[in-house]
């Protein structure tokens, strides 16, 4: 045990992030009472210092007086947990939302719950899978003595002292450097997290693409069609590389400036699988690409790479295949233009 305040934390939401911090809070001497609508995942949980419930009521009925309830659950579904948990609960408990929730959805939660004397924490997170080893980074919006009141939670569930150099020139203090920072009122945490997401986007996008542009660097060795419908390519000689991306994103690991835990991830997938055929290629974005998006619309900020990135996930879904069909129709039109095989 390394904590010196245990605390009492419920978890609704035993996913992979949800499960994964309920063990590293027990691991660091806190207790919890455990809850998700499939049994097994409780199940498994289950020990010294984990109790498993059997419904959200179960759950409340074995926390102690003021709660502290973490949901760890999609957006699609936080509102009708927290609306079906707000009856058992009493004045001064606290519900953390450590989901990916729209940050204007927090402040009317934070609005609805203070009617009940109910405190509202909202916690972006970010880790993934990785968090139980690595920790989470946490960026938390609610009032300042009710974060204080989690602060021995926070500490535990964030990275810590994990090797990371200090900033130089930057002033002692705070708890930024551990990892988790208390960014402001209702629904600053998770607008913080929804940027970080949208950043996310944008870096990912960058990486693919470069990836792909250097997969396809030998398209000068490769025989086109001479007709009109194919567009020759400009100084052939200059195109004739065989990469080796596996050994491409290696090296950029080791002092290169783009050096990050995604080219990390992504040497990692090149090395199980080169050409990563086990995967379609079908990118999903949960809502905080979009949401960083309309931020930036209604602050009238550009933001164009974050943009570009969530439109390149739309295209990734068949959503702009209509939008190709319409310009065939078109190029068939005015032109007489067929359409190729491929």
């Amino acid at each position: 045990m390394t904590t010196t305040k245990p605390m009492q934390l419920g978890m609704v939401g035993l996913g992979r992030m949800g499960s994964n911090i309920v063990r590293r809070v027990v691991n660091d001497g806190h207790n919890c009472v455990v809850y998700d609508v499939n049994e097994s995942a409780v199940t498994t949980l289950v020990s010294e210092r984990v109790t498993g419930a059997s419904s959200l009521e179960d759950l409340v009925s074995k926390l102690d007086t003021p709660r502290a309830i973490w949901l760890m659950l999609p957006a699609a579904i936080t509102h009708e947990t927290l609306e079906a948990l707000l009856g058992s609960l009493e004045p001064d408990d606290v519900v953390i939302d450590g989901g990916n929730s729209y940050y204007q959805d927090d402040v009317d939660r934070a609005r609805e719950l203070k009617e009940h004397g109910v405190h509202y924490v909202d916690c972006g997170t970010s880790g993934g899978v990785w968090g139980l080893e690595r920790g989470y980074s946490l960026m938390i919006g609610g009032e300042d003595d009710v974060v204080r009141r989690l602060d021995p939670l926070f500490k535990t569930i964030a990275p810590g002292a994990d090797g990371t150099e200090p900033t130089p020139g930057r002033s002692s203090g705070g708890t930024a450097q551990d990892g988790y920072l208390h960014c402001g009122p209702n629904g600053a945490g998770h607008f913080v997290k929804m940027v970080h997401n949208g950043i996310e986007y944008g870096m990912m996008a960058a990486i693919a693409e470069g990836l792909n542009i250097l997969k396809h660097a030998n398209v000068g060795k490769l025989s086109v069609a001479a007709d009109a419908e194919t567009s020759p390519v400009k100084d052939a000689e200059y195109y004739t590389y065989d990469l080796d991306l596996p050994d491409v994103a290696e090296v950029w690991r080791h002092g290169s400036v783009i050096s990050s835990w995604l080219v990390d991830l992504t040497a990692e997938a090149l090395a199980r699988s080169a050409d990563l055929a086990e995967f379609s290629g079908h990118v999903s974005d949960s809502g905080e690409g979009r949401w960083t998006v309309e931020a930036a619309i209604n602050e009238s900020v550009p933001a164009p790479v974050i943009s570009a990135a969530l439109w390149q996930r739309y295209e990734s879904r068949g959503a702009g295949e209509f939008t190709a069909k319409v310009l065939s129709a078109m190029r068939a039109g005015f032109g007489g233009h067929v359409e190729k095989s491929s």
